[in-house]
């Protein structure tokens, strides 16, 4: 079946289509990629249950005839998704205000081997060793929604030493034995020289990441604002002493005379209002730099502390370089990371990212590509059925499934061994 007769047979959303295929697949050098392009996101938004190319290609108006050329978009056309990405932030920084940057992981259930990137690994939400592939998406937030605007797909097991298998899988040599630390710090790099979007914080969950430290100090490098939530054992540096004192952020939050209490008024879902409790330190701290002993890190940081209202949870801890921002403002952006749990959720059971198929690193990149590009398109304020932020269902959406399968569950940024 030609590209032509596939463009023919797919209905758009009028001139909104239009303008947003012409911007973010502008890359593209031929026609008929275009043409497979909107016929594949067409059908990540409007075709039910699992989303690949066979499935796809059984909807109307698609002929089963599709299916051949669906999947040799996403799995054999030389087309790079980088440009695409960025088209996509460029896209969501002029339709929105983006306010911070943050990372979700989530993990990919697969049977057998073959799937690109797949390997045994410790589930850190189950506690149970699972067969999977492991991603990182890479958010802008805005307000309350969050954009899915890049991927990493982190490798383990056998890929970081066979290979073979990762050339016959497509991976460049570059992305053996990179951790999550590494995407992330990589990916701020190159966010930092975009300059709509330089200067955004960024939120992140390190309490189960091995790697915080790394984290941290990959991002100061960088220049990068934090708001980053990390476990009572975290260390921090006292720097106002003749002898630097390494700690924890727990320990020195239990120092009384040391810490400030910030109360706020949170409404509880029956309407009444109830004071929070939020205690910071006093001053400021560092932050050990890995490999340098108790050096002292480039930036000052504050410590936030969130006691459980209701004292039946532990607290929770944040460090931040936004030493000079209100408390009120610093947990309003620390929310942005549960927003981006929430939005991998909706990836998952509508737009496809859990049904990828194929063996390949670039087929891999260009699904998820298309999944960014959908949930863009639709999210966006002012997409068809979409005007207030761009949340509502389009009038010509498949209805949802009665009983939808529950996907995995999207997790904080770990780096437990594979």
């Amino acid at each position: 079946m030609s590209s032509s007769e596939v463009r023919a047979a797919v209905p758009g959303d009028g001139a909104y289509m239009q303008t947003f295929m012409d911007e973010i697949f502008r890359a593209f050098q031929r026609p008929e990629q275009r043409r497979w392009a909107q016929a594949y996101l067409w059908a990540l938004i409007h075709v039910s249950g699992k989303k690949t190319p066979r499935r796809m290609a059984l909807a109307k108006p698609l002929p089963p005839a599709a299916a051949h050329g669906l999947h040799q978009f996403i799995n054999a056309s030389p087309w790079e998704w980088t440009p695409v990405r960025r088209r996509l932030a460029r896209r969501v920084a002029a339709r929105t205000t983006p306010h911070s940057w943050t990372v979700a992981e989530l993990i990919i259930p697969k049977r057998g081997e073959h799937s690109v990137g797949v390997h045994r690994r410790l589930d850190p939400v189950t506690g149970r060793t699972v067969n999977c592939q492991r991603a990182l998406v890479f958010f802008l937030v805005s307000g309350t929604q969050c954009y899915p605007v890049d991927w990493s797909l982190v490798l383990g097991g056998a890929w970081d030493s066979d290979r073979e298998r990762r050339r016959r899988a497509r991976i460049p040599g570059s992305e053996a034995g990179r951790t999550p630390a590494d995407h992330v710090v990589g990916y701020a790099a190159e966010a930092a020289a975009q300059p709509q979007l330089a200067h955004l914080p960024w939120v992140l969950d390190l309490t189960r990441c091995d790697e915080a430290a790394g984290v941290l100090a990959g991002l100061t490098r960088q220049r990068a604002d934090v708001v980053c939530e990390v476990a009572p054992d975290h260390l921090v540096l006292l720097t106002g002493q003749h002898t630097p004192v390494v700690t924890t952020v727990s320990a020195l939050m239990e120092v009384r005379h040391a810490r400030q209490t910030h109360v706020l008024l949170r409404q509880t879902p029956d309407g009444r209002v109830r004071p929070v409790p939020v205690h910071t330190y006093a001053g400021t701290v560092g932050a050990p730099r890995p490999g340098l002993g108790d050096d002292v890190g480039a930036r000052p940081y504050r410590i936030l502390e969130r006691p459980d209202p209701d004292g039946r949870q532990p607290a929770r801890y944040w460090l931040t370089t936004l030493t000079d921002r209100r408390v009120e403002e610093v947990l309003r952006l620390a929310r942005g990371h549960a927003a981006a749990l929430s939005a991998v959720t909706t990836l998952g059971r509508r737009f496809g990212v859990l049904d990828f198929e194929g063996r390949s690193f670039p087929g891999w990149h260009h699904h998820m590509t298309m999944a960014s590009a959908a949930y863009v398109y639709q999210r966006l304020p002012g997409a068809a059925g979409g005007a207030s932020g761009g949340t509502a269902t389009p009038p010509d959406a498949p209805p949802r499934l009665r009983n939808p399968p529950a996907p995995p569950p999207a997790v904080a940024l770990t780096g437990a061994s594979s």
